[in-house]
């Protein structure tokens, strides 16, 4: 049997396009060249709706909402080059990744008309319009918004369940990054009214056959585990949902690391590893908003 490929479904910011990032697009497109990726998905963040919820780290830098929004249309042309550019040496994937506060929505239909990205991934970062996985403090406060962290996760995972159903994203980012600064989140993971919304969660991903990330970014901070925790890989195994790895990298010092142990933790329960790429299956996000 070949050993699989290295790919990622979900990565490839730069610090060109981000500001938690670094280095250029191309660079990072040539490291995966080099590291032999088949194929990479690079899915950089949308822009906000409006100067409200515009990160701490982008008002420093000048930016305001605008100003992200003409980086963006930047973003999306100099992918677009650079997957013609580079088109016999690796497939490029151009898309991005929403984003699940007031308005965003809404918005993400209006990139995808605008920009026809390949697909895009669907991710929440925001709980009550509070970006929690921005630093401790604010998922202390998102938390305290909705009661302790038992309401945080609940809250979090029912956001998640509607964004997908209203959505369709093709492809269904870091599922429980919810757990980013709890550390009994091993536990409150496994509590009955919260599992029960992660497999609810997990059965609508299956239902409109859609890949989830195996997201290997925890483990770049030191962390023993990606986001998807071993629980729900295994239930998401069970139910023969498509998963692939994600690197999630902010440069190149990120690219290809520990994707070998994660084709490993994959492959040891069950899943398959000819990747499902993201246009495989393909269809167009469906928005049932009203």
């Amino acid at each position: 049997m070949n050993d699989p490929q290295p790919v990622s479904i979900h990565g490839g910011h730069s610090g060109q396009f981000c500001g938690h990032a670094k280095d250029t697009l191309e660079e990072i497109v040539l490291a995966y060249i080099d590291q032999r990726y088949p194929w990479v998905g690079i899915t950089e963040h949308m822009p906000p709706v409006s100067d409200a919820f515009v990160y701490p780290e982008e008002k420093s830098a000048g930016f305001d909402a605008g100003m992200l929004r003409e980086r963006f249309a930047t973003y999306m042309a100099t992918c677009r080059r650079l997957q013609a550019k580079y088109a016999d040496e690796i497939r490029i994937y151009v898309g991005f990744e929403t984003e699940d506060f007031s308005g965003s929505l809404d918005f993400a239909k209006t990139l995808i008309d605008t920009f026809s990205p390949d697909y895009v991934v669907g991710s929440v970062h925001h709980v009550k319009d509070i970006p929690f996985d921005y630093s401790n403090a604010r998922y202390d406060e998102a938390a305290d918004r909705c009661g302790g962290l038992d309401g945080l996760y609940g809250a979090y995972f029912d956001q998640q369940y509607e964004m997908i159903g209203s959505m369709a994203p093709r492809v269904v980012g870091h599922l429980d990054i919810v757990r980013i600064f709890d550390p009994d989140y091993r536990s409150r993971l496994l509590k009955p009214a919260i599992w029960e919304k992660i497999v609810r969660n997990l059965k609508l991903i299956k239902q409109l056959n859609l890949i989830l990330d195996f997201n290997l970014r925890p483990l770049t901070r030191g962390e023993d585990e990606p986001y998807l925790s071993a629980p729900i890989l295994k239930k998401a195994a069970e139910l023969g949902i498509d998963i692939v790895p994600g690197d999630d990298s902010h440069g190149l010092d990120t690219i290809g690391a520990h994707m070998h142990s994660a084709i490993t933790t994959l492959r040891a329960v069950g899943v398959c590893t000819d990747w499902c790429t993201p246009v495989d299956a393909p269809h167009d996000p469906v928005f049932t908003n009203e």
